[in-house]
């Protein structure tokens, strides 16, 4: 008998990160993550793009890249280049996008692409969560430059590149959320835009765009993508469709030209992303992408104002914010006595998930009593009621609101 149980721990690869908690379903109030409004997900009109592509086409399943090709289903980004020419102004091939498995891939093969150990990289220092984990992993430091409700401040990128011009060190690429950048919603207007592109060309150093919530505008109208207006080459693109269609399809793209693809896809070694997803997302988009879109939007902002006016109730003044131009994020502040990571985990054992600030910044100190709110997946009732849950649990650990917003209104 082979008995002897082999200790793996002992074999375990060297600066491997923690190991993730196991999950135990999700939280009764839950304000985390990327998720989005489940009873705006077309099922029915997927299920029958579904069965259409594949009756259709389901033969192609045999062949890696469904005849395609290395860049992914060939209808989804002819879709694609159609689509981004019609609203975010950028001029691309369908040979110019490569899909991937959500906009993550798409970020680390731009990451395998351009960065080494001990790079720096210009970034904004309120940003995505999944971009900061990855820098710090590669060992890349990443400098974050403050906002503004325009976004990332041009004097403070001209300051950073100035200095580190002077140094001798050239950034391997200003990473920008331009077109509702998460978590503050923000949306970077045209003549910031130009700034920007004029500032790291000067500089010699390329501009990676992120765009997954550029769908999400209130107002269904956006500024040109910075793919658009810069010269060829100096801007990277990427995009998604988790937040416009849903998260679990993990469909992403990058928009670049073909000498940057070329080498991405050496590095892309899955013999392709997910076949069956590219195949519905083409055959629905084409024919349903921009009313799904209309309507999905309308939903999240009618959730934006329910969870701000909650806020104005549950906290009063304690909680500050800009509400966001679109999106699925709410990026707030509580008073400097509130310590974000300690309310987190008093608020979970109540049921109601957050983000801490801290884990949302290059900054510690900045974000330590911020946190960002994630209204998409939440039902209107229960964002009332998680807020109030949440505003009970700060108080009791904070004195944070001073009283409860229905004391305050009932006086």
């Amino acid at each position: 008998m082979f008995d002897a149980a082999i200790d793996f721990s002992a074999l375990y690869a060297a600066g491997l990160p923690a190991p993730a908690p196991q999950w135990n379903g999700f939280p009764r109030y839950n304000f985390v993550g990327g998720h989005n409004d489940g009873a705006r997900v077309p099922v029915d009109a997927l299920v029958k793009a579904a069965a259409d592509v594949l009756a259709r086409e389901g033969a192609t399943l045999a062949f890696y890249g469904l005849q395609s090709g290395p860049l992914g289903y060939r209808p989804l980004r002819e879709f694609l280049s159609a689509k981004l020419e019609r609203t975010a102004g950028i001029e691309c091939m369908p040979d110019e996008i490569l899909l991937t498995s959500g906009s993550l891939q798409a970020l680390d093969l731009v990451n395998a692409l351009l960065l080494s150990p001990g790079d720096t990289v210009l970034i904004e220092r309120d940003n995505y969560g999944g971009v900061l984990t990855r820098l710090a992993r590669l060992g890349v430091k990443a400098v974050g430059l403050p906002l503004d409700g325009c976004g990332m401040r041009i004097d403070a990128l001209e300051n950073a590149l100035e200095d580190y011009k002077s140094r001798g060190v050239r950034p391997k690429y200003i990473y920008t959320i331009p077109t509702v950048q998460n978590p503050t919603g923000s949306i970077m207007p045209l003549e910031r835009r130009h700034a920007l592109l004029a500032l790291a060309a000067r500089h010699g150093v390329p501009v990676f765009e992120d765009d997954c919530y550029a769908d999400l505008v209130w107002s269904g109208e956006r500024p040109p993508a910075l793919y658009a207006l810069g010269r060829p080459g100096n801007v990277i693109h990427v995009g998604s469709f988790s937040k416009s269609i849903a998260p679990a399809l993990r469909v992403g793209y990058i928009v670049a030209p073909w000498a940057h693809l070329s080498r991405m896809l050496a590095s892309k070694t899955d013999a392709g992303s997910g076949a069956l997803e590219q195949m519905l997302l083409a055959e629905f988009c084409t024919a349903q992408f921009d009313n799904h879109v209309k309507g999905l939007t309308r939903a999240l902002k009618a959730k934006l104002d329910v969870l701000t006016d909650t806020l104005a109730e549950q906290f009063g003044t304690a909680a500050e914010f800009d509400p966001p131009k679109g999106g699925i994020f709410l990026w707030v502040k509580l008073p400097d006595v509130v310590d974000i990571k300690r309310l987190a985990a008093a608020a979970l054992e109540a049921g109601v998930a957050i983000n801490p600030g801290p884990e949302w910044s290059t900054d510690a100190t900045w974000s330590q009593s911020r946190l960002r709110l994630c209204f998409g997946s939440a039902t209107p009732q229960e964002i009332r009621d998680g807020i109030a849950v949440l505003a009970q649990v700060c108080q009791r650990e904070f004195g944070v609101p001073v009283q409860s917003g229905n004391v305050r209104h009932g006086a």
